[in-house]
This record gives C-alpha cells, sequence and structure tokens, in this order.
C-alpha cells in the first residue's frame, strides 16, 4: 500500500496537526527502512503503512497510527528508542517499545522448524522461542498500562498473516500456530471479532491447509444454492418485521471456515452433517432511526432497541420451530468480553438448522471492533463518555493480576493459554456477585479470585447447597459458598497438578507466594519429601538427586528442594528429569519404566518410526546420547555401517558435528499408542467401596485394569493391580489420586523381589 492511498482515506475530524504528525511518522520511518524488503520483495515501509491503514479502519487515533507506521524501526534498524522519543514524545515511543521484539537476549532457542500438521496442543507451546515467549510477556505487561500497544500487536499480526505466503513453509507453520494460540483468542477476549475471525481462517489455512481447502470446497460446492435460499429467508424475515413496525437490517452471514471446522471438530460430524454453514444477523434500529443516530442514541433509545430485540426474537420463533437448548442470551447476560446478542437456532423452511443472531447496532459496533470501538463512539466531533471501556479495561487488568509474578516467558504464555483465552464460566456467590473464571475452575480458584485471604483460609465449599470436594469442577451457574477457618493455610496438594485443585494462575502463584514467604529450612524438608514421596511411588532406584538438581541449574541441593517446596518446581517435573538420568544410566532399569510425558513408545526395545526426507526403508535408530521422544524437534545423523542416527536438534554431539552433509531431514510418523503393564501395590483400611472407587480413577484416566489380586489381614487389604498405562506422567496422576482416597495409607509401584 502507498502512502497516498492511506493519506486519503484519513477521517476529516482529523486535525492539520493530526496529519502533519502522521506524514511525519512516515518520512521518518520511510528513511529508517529504505533498502529494506520483506519476504515477498516488496519495500518493508508498505508493511508499516498497512498496518497504521489497518488501524485507521478500526478508527484508532492518530498518535496510534503513527506509533504503527514507526513500530518496527527500533527493531529493524539502527535507529534508537531514544530518537523515536525525542522526534515524538513518550506517548509514542512507550507504544513502538511495547511491540518491539526482545531479540538475542536469551542463548536457549527452541527451534519450530520442523513443525508438524496438527491442531493446537495446549499442554505446551514448544515452538515458541525464549525470544518469542519473552516478546510475548513484555507486550502483556505493556498492554496493562496502554491497551493500544496489543491492538497494534494485532493489526502488525494480521497483515503478517495476510502475506504470510511469502516465508517457507516451516516458518509459517510456526507463526499459524503462534496465530491460533495467542493473538486470535487475544482478539477475542477484546471482543474485535472482524480480526479475530480472520487470523483464524488464515492461521487455519497454514496449520492444516489439507482440511481448511476441503471445506472451503465444501462450501463452494452447494455456494448458489445455498446463497438462493439465505436470500429467500432473508427476504421473508426482512417482510414480516416491516408488518410489524419494526425498523431492522436482515442479513445473510457465512460461517467462517475455522468455525466450521470447530463445530466439527467439537460435535465429532463431517461437514455434510453441518447444516448452518450460514446464519441471518438481524440490527435492530429502533423505529424511525437511521445508522448515523443509531450510533449516537440516548441510553432510553438504546432501551428501546433492546425491547425491539427481543420482540424479533419471538418473531423469529413464529415463523420457525426453535430448537430446544439452541438459545443463548448474551443481552441480559453478556460474555465475559462483553458481547452482546441473542442467539437462537431454528428449523428453517427446507428442514435445515438455521442460526439467527440478534442486536442493536450499538452492540454491533461493539461486537465487531470490540476495546477498539471506544475511538469509534463521538458526538459532536467530541469523544463521547463511554463507560463500557473503563470495565472492559479493570476487566483485563483483574484477569491478569498475575502478570507481575511469572519472570519466565513460557510460563507467562501458559498462563495466558490457561487463564486469559479458554472458554469462561461465570458462577455466583451467595449474594449473588458474579465470578469469571476459566473452564475447569474449582472450589479453591473460586475462593482465591474473592480475595487472597479467602483462597488461603479455605477449608470447604458448596455448590448450590451441597458439599463438594476442593477439586470439584465448578459450572457455569453455579452458587457457590466457600468455607473458611481462622487460622488456615494452603496445602501443597493444591500445587500438585494430578489432583487437579487449581486451574487458574491467579490461584496457583497466590498459593506459590505463600509458601515462598515461609520459612527457608521448611521448604526445603518439603522439598525433599515431595521428591523422595514421587520416587518411592513409582519405585524409582539409581538416581542421584545432586545430579537431577544441577540439570535444573542449582548448584546446592538445599536450593532445589526449597524451589520444589513452594512449588516453582513441580514434583512431576522431577521424576521425568529423573527418569532420563535413569534410562542413560541403566538399560535394566530403564526397561522397566514407562516414558516420561508425551513418549508414545517403546524407547529402548523398539525405536519410533521415523520419516526421513528424501529416502525410504533407512535403517533408523534413536541417539543415546540425547534420547529424542515424539515432540522434540530432531536431525538425522548418516552413520557409515548403521544407517540413521536420531538425535535432538539442540544435541550438544550434533552441534558439534563439521560434516554437514550427513545431516538429513527427519520427522516422526504418527504411530499407535503402546501401552505398559505395570503392578501397583496399595494398602488400606478395608472399606465398602474402595475397589469402585480405585477402578473409577482408572477409568477417568483412560488406564485398563487387568489382574487384581488381594490379602486381607485383619482391618487391612493388600491390592496388588495390575495397570496398563501409556507414559509416566499417566501412572503418576493415577497413584496420586487413589492416595487422596479414603482408607489408603499407601501407595507405590510394586516390583517383586
Amino acid at each position: 500500500m502507498k502512502f497516498s492511498s492511506f493519506s486519503s482515506k484519513l477521517t476529516k475530524d482529523f486535525s492539520e496537526a493530526d496529519h502533519s504528525l502522521i506524514e511525519k511518522a512516515y518520512k521518518f520511518a520511510d528513511k529508517a527502512h529504505e533498502g529494506q524488503t520483506r519476504a515477498s520483495g516488496e519495500p518493508f515501509i508498505e508493511h508499516s503503512i498497512a498496518v497504521a491503514a489497518i488501524l485507521g479502519d478500526l478508527g484508532l487515533p492518530p498518535v496510534v497510527l503513527a506509533a504503527a507506521l514507526l513500530h518496527d524501526v527500533v527493531e529493524d534498524s539502527t535507529v534508537s528508542l531514544r530518537s523515536i522519543e525525542k522526534m515524538f514524545g513518550d506517548e509514542v515511543a512507550q507504544m513502538v517499545d511495547g511491540v518491539t521484539k526482545l531479540t538475542g537476549q536469551v542463548q536457549r532457542q527452541h527451534s519450530g522448524d520442523n513443525f508438524q500438521n496438527q491442531e493446537s496442543d495446549d499442554r505446551h507451546t514448544k515452538y515458541i522461542s525464549d525470544d518469542q515467549a519473552e516478546t510475548i510477556r513484555k507486550t502483556f505487561l505493556a498492554m496493562s498500562d496502554d491497551v493500544r500497544i496489543v491492538i497494534i500487536k494485532l493489526a502488525d499480526r494480521l497483515h503478517n498473516m495476510r502475506t504470510l505466503n511469502s516465508l517457507p513453509r516451516n516458518r509459517r507453520q510456526r507463526i499459524a500456530q503462534e496465530t491460533l494460540d495467542i493473538f486470535a483468542p487475544l482478539a477475542s477476549r477484546l471482543g474485535m471479532w472482524q480480526i479475530k475471525w480472520e487470523l483464524e481462517d488464515l492461521g487455519f489455512r497454514y496449520v492444516n491447509p489439507k482440511k481448511y481447502k476441503e471445506i472451503a470446497l465444501a462450501i463452494n460446492r452447494h455456494r448458489v444454492e445455498r446463497e438462493k435460499h439465505i436470500e429467500a429467508t432473508v427476504a421473508r424475515l426482512q417482510k414480516e418485521l416491516e408488518h410489524h413496525g419494526i425498523s431492522a437490517d436482515v442479513t445473510g452471514r457465512p460461517k467462517h471456515i475455522y468455525s466450521i471446522w470447530n463445530k466439527m471438530q467439537r460435535k465429532n460430524i463431517p461437514f455434510d452433517q453441518i447444516h448452518d454453514v450460514r446464519a441471518v444477523r438481524v440490527l435492530v434500529k429502533g423505529k424511525n432511526e437511521s445508522v448515523t443516530d443509531t450510533l449516537l442514541r440516548s441510553d432510553e433509545m438504546e432501551q428501546q432497541a433492546i425491547a425491539d430485540c427481543y420482540q424479533v426474537l419471538g418473531i423469529v420463533h413464529h415463523l420457525w420451530s426453535p430448537i430446544p437448548g439452541e438459545f443463548d442470551d448474551y443481552v441480559a447476560t453478556p460474555k465475559d468480553n462483553f458481547y452482546q446478542s441473542l442467539h437462537t437456532n431454528v428449523v428453517n423452511d427446507e428442514g435445515n438448522t438455521l442460526e439467527v443472531q440478534i442486536r442493536t447496532e450499538f452492540m454491533h459496533e461493539g461486537a465487531e471492533y470490540g476495546i477498539a470501538s471506544h475511538w469509534r463512539y463521538k458526538e459532536d466531533g467530541k469523544r463521547k463518555q463511554d463507560k463500557s471501556f473503563d470495565r472492559r479495561i479493570n476487566w483485563l487488568r483483574s484477569m491478569m493480576d498475575w502478570r507481575q509474578e511469572l519472570t519466565d516467558g513460557h510460563e507467562f504464555v501458559d498462563a495466558l493459554k490457561s487463564d486469559l483465552f479458554p472458554d469462561r464460566i461465570l458462577a455466583f456467590t451467595p449474594r449473588g456477585d458474579i465470578i469469571d473464571l476459566p473452564t475447569g475452575a474449582t472450589p479453591i480458584d473460586f475462593a482465591y479470585h474473592i480475595h487472597t485471604s479467602v483462597g488461603e483460609r479455605c477449608r470447604g465449599a458448596k455448590v448450590n447447597g451441597s458439599l463438594v470436594s476442593l477439586n470439584h469442577l465448578l459450572k457455569s451457574g453455579d452458587q457457590v459458598e466457600v468455607l473458611t477457618s481462622k487460622t488456615g493455610r494452603p496445602s501443597r496438594d493444591w500445587l500438585n497438578s494430578d489432583l487437579g485443585y487449581v486451574r487458574s494462575a491467579r490461584a496457583r502463584e497466590n498459593i506459590r507466594s505463600w509458601f515462598k514467604r515461609q520459612a527457608r529450612n521448611e521448604n526445603i524438608t518439603m522439598g525433599r519429601s515431595i521428591v523422595e514421596r514421587e520416587l518411592k511411588k513409582l519405585s524409582i532406584k539409581g538416581y542421584s538427586i545432586e545430579k537431577a538438581a544441577t540439570l535444573f541449574g542449582y548448584k546446592v541441593v538445599e536450593d532445589f528442594f526449597a524451589a520444589v517446596g513452594y512449588g516453582d518446581i513441580q514434583g512431576q517435573t522431577v521424576i521425568n528429569r529423573i527418569v532420563e538420568l535413569v534410562r542413560g544410566k541403566s538399560e535394566e532399569e530403564a526397561e522397566s519404566l514407562p516414558p516420561p510425558e508425551d513418549a508414545k513408545h517403546d524407547l529402548q526395545i523398539e525405536p519410533p518410526e521415523v520419516s526421513v526426507s528424501g529416502t525410504k526403508g533407512l535403517l533408523t535408530r534413536l541417539a543415546r546420547c540425547c534420547h529424542p521422544v515424539p515432540g522434540d524437534q530432531i536431525i538425522g545423523y548418516t552413520t557409515r555401517v548403521r544407517g540413521v542416527t536420531i538425535h535432538r536438534k539442540d544435541c550438544p554431539n550434533i552441534l558439534r558435528v563439521r560434516e554437514h552433509d550427513r545431516l538429513i531431514s527427519v520427522e516422526w510418523r504418527t504411530k499407535p499408542d503402546k501401552v505398559y503393564p505395570v503392578t501397583v501395590r496399595i494398602e488400606a483400611f478395608d472399606r465398602e467401596g474402595l475397589m469402585r472407587d480405585i477402578s473409577t480413577i482408572a477409568a477417568d484416566e483412560h488406564v485398563n485394569m487387568g489382574d487384581v489380586t488381594s490379602f486381607i489381614k485383619g482391618h487391612e487389604v493388600h491390592l496388588n493391580v495390575i495397570l496398563e498405562v501409556s507414559n509416566l506422567s499417566q501412572l503418576s496422576r493415577v497413584l496420586s489420586r487413589v492416595e487422596e482416597l479414603t482408607n489408603v495409607t499407601m501407595v507405590q509401584r510394586y516390583r517383586p523381589g
């Protein structure tokens, strides 16, 4: 895009000084990027102009457009942030700094070059490098002070996605996956639907091109016929609304490819069974009002328009049969990102499902532009008071009140994905106050959301009047009463991810902070106890805790135990590292242990299937120096007599290789899950329902129970149970949950002799 095209579209509300600021920023950026080109070959400055144009369409003010034009100057040229501050002031400089990437600050990299075609995995973000994770953390911290920073970042990402095809395939997939995991959910949280859906569709196009193409072709296959039906539906509803004296615009709205894919995955159905590929949207204007007047309507006029929305809903349900359970009232109860609309699904005249959205034009502005709509509301050339903007900002800050506690970029990104981005639930206090929590939240999350002291003193909970366990999963609409003690304290079990007590980053970080404040000796004692208990539970021998501490970067083993004690390092993480040590040290021990988390094959007996680029049938084996497992980034080394050895890309032996022509590209090939029979010894005081509770836990964890033998001695029962597990993490979760059962006194892996 040329600057002349961009500047010609600038709003007439801009003053001469505004135009001057924007032109000054353009000339400064143009000179800084002189001679630089993008991967597509176009001048680099055109990207900066395009980002500013996206923000201009959203209605952002001149100072933001100037920052957008300058957003890559510090990162990609010799210009310093100090120069930006001197030329354009603190406000512009802070926004430029907020979106500037952190590069070259961290040595360890997690390359995304061998990224596979797959859907997002919420358990980890291995494709995100340390620099990228730190940049995301920096941007979000800056967002709490100035939300415009993250809006610039979204516009930057949107244009990058629009031009992604110029990059190599591996980089396209990495950037696209990051977009689906971080930036599209962020746009959703900010209520910016226009940017959200485009980021999702573009991200899906590169992450899973095969499925994207299949759905796109399926949509086009009957497009003409489908549009004909939707036009008839729109005309019929429009006529009916006019008959009732309701002023509204009725339009057909195509569903986006990514949303169709999500529905196919959620309901496990093929495209042919998706009947609501198109939807109808009704924008209620209110009686005798123009579109311009709609944006200026008073509260009373908006209330009248809302009443009309419910009347439209009644008309829709009179025309077509509503589907039970498929109605959502986001007007009376807005979504957590302040989205408002009425949604209903009906069976239309052709017998197909039709989704109808009903909203006022004021709601539509908020739905399409989200938090950016704040800058669009004007009255007589002046900014109109927008109370919802303050509510949005306060909501975002409250959602991220844990942000300062996490100094590691990868932990911060994982916390974003667990707290800020998943679907939310709305639970209620006994007084009727709404508590907004991530899906999967528990009474402990609820308690910490009310206040840190309430969480620390939490000892029980009632949900809808009934006592529940503290790891009970809450649902939207639940009324939760927290039971506290006067001198309570958090339990270390709450930090055990296997037990499922805590979901939100807010609660987790508050619990960690509490334990960090406790006496160092207590943390060391508890940390040692946690590690020893986990090792005993899994019957792991031949390990060196001192060596494990070194792996975690601790020279003093007491510091390591203290970190485990206050929850900075999870016990399961320690065990996985120790298992790696054991595998490298003892073949006999290795064969008797299931692999660590994410390893779905037997590493010692049968090498995993590895696909070698450009060859077939080559002998492959896993390197013993780095023990790669599926999910690791790998590379092949061609030996002289033993085929191809598979190493991790960060293996020291690979980094020292001088004969680079012997390195070849390899990737994991999907292989059916393998299970490992493990005998577990359980000791308990006998009671009714004990075996039922154990088998329920096994079923919940998708673990098959084999033979069960028992020995009863007085009131005690000793059980030997064979569990078929796929990895060490799964085994650890089962043992931790069984250990929590009433009357169980001991659980550990059993080895005869």
